[in-house]
């Protein structure tokens, strides 16, 4: 185990985040929780707990750890930024402009792209350093969360360093305040290039990024009029970045200053005026606690419940902590029948097995060109809407790929071994033909053919966060509920087992 890997979990046998969770203010606890309970809450609120940190949390109180896991929200990421995020856009001009006079081989060469190309595939690999070497998962689950409610792709930006500096201020607010956010995130210059706010001006208003605030990151369809997104994008007006720091600017010649009337209210309002209004809106609240109902709790929201936290969200004037701990202890959240009721999102699946099975990440590209293989390529969703997630990670194109990318998993000794035929890009459209719902897709998921399981060698690879855990517990750990496949274990080495339960379909849920 790397010392970089060994931030995020283990040490000696120490494990970080419980060893952060049971200090001694929690070390009697009033309640203890129990292994499900603990299973269920890492699988959570985190990428998935190995069995020493699910050992540190069975005896403690689940209140006083929601508690302090909400205590303990750090702003700043651990990994090491990439050298060229505080580059403004004219130095990157300039470099793009000397590069592109040069030629490779004799052939012009499409220099803008490849530096596109590669700061993106460096900020993927920080990030997923981060997921890796973080002792606070939830907050980078909670900034994965924000990326893909106000999205933002390089492939539109083009200026990656934007996209580096919008991470840092979803991870800054990532258990923070939404309405500062929200505010943050109209003005934020990645956003302003993504949704064409730069070119919303008096004389031409665009409409894209009212569209989108008041569709995707308030409201929610059906709950105004297009009356309403035109001025609203009337009144973002002006709001657009200096081309040379790349920073917000407001030009104030170029605003709209307007009468306008927007949710029933009218006046001249700016952008300031609309986002106040619509977080005047009850509906607001409303949409934000189902994302994150859907996130954490269950597929299927229960309206009285989204009803009430609502209510816990708008009460505290949007602050994140309340809501999150309010939802952690529903009953809901606890509730059997929601444990392993949703799928792992392919970013979960890859980190999660990275540190479940403890294996050294000196290279994080192949774990980058896994995640696009599988459909999630950070910094890139596929549209405004982000990844919808849920049952549509699952279709009979990425069926394969998971079940290809765990048996690789298990016979790796390095996640620098991977990297080869698994960077095979997504056919969207074929996986829209081919989708099909978790029941069916789990049913159809099976180990692929290969060496079995008493002949592969398995136990030799058994990473040190796996070493001497009991092979029934080894079982619990990794899998929601009993495996769909039943396999005997009789005779198998530890190594055997975690494979057994790697590659059953159950793996895949959390």
């Amino acid at each position: 185990m790397t010392a970089r890997l060994g931030r995020r979990g283990f040490v000696s046998g120490a494990v970080a985040l419980p060893v952060a969770l049971t200090a001694p203010s929690l070390s009697r606890a009033a309640s203890a929780m129990g292994f499900d309970d603990a299973r269920h809450l890492l699988s959570r609120t985190s990428f998935g707990g190995t069995p020493a940190e699910i050992q540190a949390l069975e005896p403690l109180d689940f209140t006083a750890v929601v508690d302090r896991m909400l205590s303990r929200s750090r702003t700043l990421a651990s990994a090491p930024a990439p050298g060229w995020v505080d580059e403004a856009p004219s130095f990157v001009r300039q470099q793009r402009e000397a590069a592109a006079r040069k030629e490779a081989d004799g052939k012009p060469v499409n220099v803008v792209a490849q530096l596109i190309r590669e700061q993106g595939r460096e900020l993927r690999c920080w990030w997923v350093e981060e997921m890796l070497v973080t002792d606070q998962p939830l907050v980078e689950k909670m900034t994965l969360f924000w990326h893909n409610h106000f999205t933002s792709s390089v492939q539109k930006v083009r200026y990656v360093p934007s996209l580096y500096r919008q991470n840092v201020l979803f991870r800054r607010e990532a258990l923070g305040n939404f309405a500062t956010l929200l505010k943050a995130v109209a003005r934020d210059p990645a956003m302003l290039i993504y949704l064409d706010g730069v070119r919303n001006v008096a004389r031409q208003p665009n409409e894209n990024f009212a569209r989108e605030l008041l569709e995707l990151f308030t409201l929610g369809e059906g709950h105004y009029s297009e009356a309403d997104i035109k001025n609203a994008a009337r009144a973002f007006t002006g709001w657009s970045i200096d081309r040379d720091t790349g920073q917000f600017l407001d030009r104030m010649q170029q605003h709209d200053n307007g009468e306008k009337t927007f949710l029933g209210q009218t006046g001249a309002f700016n952008g300031d005026d609309i986002i106040a209004i619509l977080l005047r809106q009850p509906r607001t609240a409303e949409t934000i606690v189902e994302k994150l109902w859907r996130e954490f709790v269950s597929l299927t929201p229960d309206r009285a419940e989204i009803g009430r936290l609502a209510g816990i969200f708008r009460s505290s004037n949007y602050e994140m902590k309340p809501l999150l701990r309010a939802m952690f202890l529903s009953p809901a959240f606890r509730d059997p029948g929601n444990r392993g009721a949703l799928i792992k999102s392919p970013v979960e699946l890859i980190v999660g097995t990275a540190h479940l099975l403890g294996l050294p990440v000196p290279e994080k590209t192949p774990l980058v060109r896994m995640m696009a293989g599988l459909g999630q390529s950070l910094f890139d969703p596929p549209n405004v809407k982000g990844w919808p997630g849920g049952e549509s990670w699952i279709t009979t194109n990425t069926l394969l790929l998971r079940q290809q990318f765990l048996r690789r998993m298990i016979e790796a000794s390095t996640v620098s071994s991977l990297d080869g035929n698994m960077a095979m890009a997504p056919n969207r459209r074929a996986e829209r033909r081919q989708q099909v719902g978790p029941d069916q897709a789990m049913a159809n998921m099976r180990p692929v053919e290969g060496r079995s399981l008493r002949d592969a060698g398995y136990e030799a690879r058994l990473g040190p966060t796996l070493l001497g855990v009991d092979t029934g517990r080894l079982v619990r750990t990794l899998l929601p509920h009993k495996p769909i496949d039943a396999v005997d274990t009789t005779g198998l080495s530890a190594g055997a087992v975690v494979a057994a339960a790697l590659l059953d379909p159950a793996y895949q849920l959390k």
